[in-house]
């Protein structure tokens, strides 16, 4: 299993995210606290969006630790976001460490990240694919079964006409937003269903297009919890960051973190119940929104 963070809010610096916190994902690679293996150290990687230059986020991907690039470091220190995703990768056994398999998977204005597991991978990886345009087909470079669930998630843009500039900022994006994610884990969990012998998946799954973000905490196992989840708003960057003051004042709006495991021992950090997406845009608080065991989305919470 991996380790991700996604924050969206009044822009930071990356290193305030990622470094600085007491349990920053970058201490998450090599010793997360809620996992039986603390090393995540297959790689990793960070998209952030640079709204006033381009719609679309950079992304940054190496397949060295986190703990140990110094790059990612330098990066980090001078690099400033209203929206960022990074994650550190433990690789599923028979995923190839390479930098085509780092998360977060990007098209177009969208970035995907996924902690967990579909499964039966093996089994049903072509099954997956039945149905995909090219363009979706072609999303995928790698060989992990993340990447195969985002080229589901873009054929839900797509097919829905989310593809084009002016289908974002929408009053509903980020329940839209919401929306695709359960059609994608519900696809998802529908082929393992039937071709797959029903193995369990795990899919938290975080998704952003820089505006609006919506991230699941999801099993289809009966008895056993997701992996870990929690949402942070409006607290942690204003106490440990004099920088995050002095942009807050310039950018209006809350500032919302969503991550496998607490940055910090601040108590204002609140776990995503099981089987749920928490959604929300830019400037706004999240929302909760319960999802069926199949993984469809059923109310707000």
């Amino acid at each position: 299993m991996c380790r991700f963070t996604l924050y969206l809010g009044p822009s930071i610096r990356l290193s305030t995210l990622l470094i600085e916190p007491a349990h920053s994902l970058i201490h998450q690679s090599f010793r997360a606290a809620e996992r039986e293996e603390p090393l995540n150290g297959d790689g990793f990687g960070i998209g952030w969006y640079a709204p006033r230059l381009s719609s679309e986020p950079a992304v940054f991907h190496s397949v060295t630790p986190a703990w140990n690039n110094r790059n990612l470091r330098s990066i980090a220190r001078v690099v400033a976001s209203p929206c960022v995703l990074a994650h550190v990768r433990a690789a599923t056994a028979g995923s190839e460490v390479h930098q085509s398999n780092c998360h977060p998977f990007q098209h177009g204005r969208h970035l995907l990240m996924h902690n967990g597991s579909v499964g039966a991978f093996d089994r049903v990886r072509r099954k997956l694919l039945a149905g995909l345009s090219d363009e979706d087909y072609n999303v995928i470079r790698g060989n992990t079964d993340s990447e195969h669930m985002f080229a589901i998630f873009v054929d839900e843009l797509l097919s829905n006409g989310q593809g084009t500039d002016d289908s974002f900022d929408t009053p509903d994006g980020a329940w839209r937003l919401a929306e695709h994610l359960a059609a994608t884990l519900a696809r998802v969990i529908a082929v393992v269903k039937a071709e797959g012998g029903g193995v369990p998946s795990f899919l938290n799954v975080a998704v952003s297009d820089g505006v609006h973000a919506a991230v699941s905490r999801f099993t289809s196992h009966p008895s056993l919890p997701p992996d870990s989840l929690y949402t942070l708003h409006d607290r942690i960057y204003a106490t440990t960051s004099q920088e995050f003051s002095e942009r807050k004042s310039e950018e209006e709006g809350e500032a919302v973190v969503v991550s496998s495991e607490r940055l910090t021992g601040d108590q204002a950090w609140r776990a995503v119940p099981p089987n749920h997406i928490v959604a929300f845009a830019r400037g706004e608080a999240p929302r909760l929104f319960a999802l069926s065991p199949e993984g469809r989305l059923a109310e707000a919470a």
